[in-house]
């Protein structure tokens, strides 16, 4: 029977299935299509939410330990205060209480409590850090213990060091030991830029240099887009002048390991010379029993190397006499730089944006141009920092990269929801895998065994390919 006659037959005895059938077909093509524009669309969709920066990702808030609100004001109970995150150090955090319950007396704040943070609060990766303000209960008032059970929201936050709610950066380096580079001061600068926090730049050990290499740096970070602050801790220079900028502010000192951070937070703390400060003004007398009385230990440069020693090892906050804080960091000489992405390197370089407001209304030809020497692109590579520039662009792409092929942008909740009996539900941690289990002893056991075994028989591989009597095997 031919294959027309086949097809007639069934054709007059299954109208309606084949009719369907040629129906699902349509179907399932016209459905292929659809998913695949949909898949082009989600694809585009992954490359642009990988280049985002870090701090753009969307808040995990729980409903388990929901953020408090910064104007919030809390019904304490007389085992809570309200204080803020000075220090943190392994497991513990120094809280320095701000506001105590009414039926606790008011000379209790400004107390120093040594606390550990809630279990729950680690559950859900709600990082606790320096400059927080927290909600501290279960508290000791005898023996000055607590447990930070709540962070309120921050105003600002920096990845490196992690301090939250800060008002200003001061990037420092020094003339010598060790001595200013001008790749390492960009890097700084381009984090500082990024975090959009206002800054200020200080250049320290000033004796250590003559007038003509001083005037040379001014000139050129002048050209860069920046007025650099002359200071020196060994003749007192220039540091009225950071005191009244930090006055009243929390502020962040970073910089490389050797530049004189710890001394310069000594000096300022020590310095009675900015105006409008007096021996009364020295508020942090009120923090009881704390350990800001002590001087921040300072270490030498190292002579082999000529950089220096990591002596700061952890974050801290300290108040200055005139009016607010001052955060000692440790050294570090290459900033993360994750809040950067390939197309907003180019706002954090001055020279770039001076270039293109001069050149206004005109822009590039291309939007979203790097100004890699693109045709139509109004940057020329003819100024002094494009060389790092483009070694920081080719670094960034190779994150962005890494992160499209391993990250992706899919994240689970930090909660989930447990129905229990008649239908409640009810909230619980979401845990990773792993992480908060052990192996069983089974199975340690019995991978031990294995081992043992894999041994044995290598063991025995190596006797039978030896001849008893010593002779090769050719023999």
């Amino acid at each position: 029977m031919s294959v027309a006659s086949i097809s007639s037959l069934l054709r007059a005895k299954f109208p309606q299935t084949l009719f369907s059938l040629r129906r699902f077909v349509v179907l399932a093509g016209s459905r292929y299509h659809k998913d695949s524009a949909n898949a082009g669309k989600r694809q585009h969709q992954l490359q642009k939410n990988v280049s985002r920066p870090r701090d753009t990702i969307r808040k995990q808030l729980s409903s388990l330990a929901p953020v408090l609100s910064t104007g919030e004001k809390l019904s304490l109970l007389e085992n809570q205060a309200v204080g803020m995150v000075a220090a943190s150090q392994a497991n513990f955090m120094r809280v320095i209480v701000n506001s105590v319950s009414e039926k606790e007396d008011s000379s209790i704040s400004g107390v120093e409590l040594l606390c550990v943070v809630k279990a729950v609060l680690k559950k859900i990766r709600r990082r606790v850090v320096v400059g927080d303000q927290v909600l501290v209960g279960s508290i000791d008032w005898v023996d000055r213990r607590g447990m930070i059970e709540n962070v309120f929201e921050r105003k600002t936050e920096i990845l490196d060091p992690p301090i939250a709610n800060v008002d200003s950066l001061l990037v420092l380096f020094s003339f010598e030991q060790p001595k200013l580079e001008p790749f390492a001061l960009t890097r700084f600068l381009v984090e500082a830029e990024s975090s959009g926090i206002e800054f200020s730049l200080a250049l320290n050990k000033a004796e250590l240099t003559d007038k003509s290499t001083l005037n040379d740096w001014k000139a050129r970070l002048r050209s860069w887009g920046y007025e650099p602050i002359i200071c020196s801790i060994a003749t007192n220079q220039g540091l009225d002048t950071l005191q009244f900028r930090l006055r009243d502010r929390t502020s962040v000192i970073v910089g490389p390991s050797g530049v004189g951070k710890s001394s310069l937070i000594n000096a300022l703390r020590s310095n009675k010379g900015t105006p409008g400060t007096t021996g009364d003004d020295n508020w942090f007398e009120l923090v009881l029993g704390s350990k800001w009385y002590e001087e921040q230990l300072v270490g030498e440069v190292s002579k082999r190397s000529g950089k220096g020693k990591h002596t700061t090892r952890n974050v801290s906050l300290l108040p200055l006499s005139g009016g607010g804080y001052l955060a000692d960091t440790p050294g570090f000489n290459q900033p993360s730089l994750l809040k950067v992405t390939k197309h907003s390197l180019a706002k954090y370089f001055p020279e770039i944006q001076k270039t293109l407001e001069a050149q206004q209304p005109l822009k590039c030809a291309f939007k979203g141009c790097l100004h890699l020497g693109e045709p139509g692109c109004l940057i020329k590579g003819d100024w002094e920092r494009y060389p790092y520039y483009f070694q920081f662009l080719d670094e960034i792409k190779i994150r962005e990269e890494f992160q499209l092929r391993t990250v992706g942008t899919k994240r689970e909740s930090d909660v989930r929801i447990k129905v229990g009996e008649l239908g409640v539900q009810h909230a619980e941690p979401r845990l990773e895998p792993k992480k908060h289990r052990r192996q069983s002893r089974k199975t340690v056991n019995q991978s031990l065994l294995d081992e043992l075994y894999e041994l044995d028989d290598d063991d025995d591989e190596d006797d039978n390919d030896e001849p008893l009597d010593g002779r090769t095997p050719n023999q």
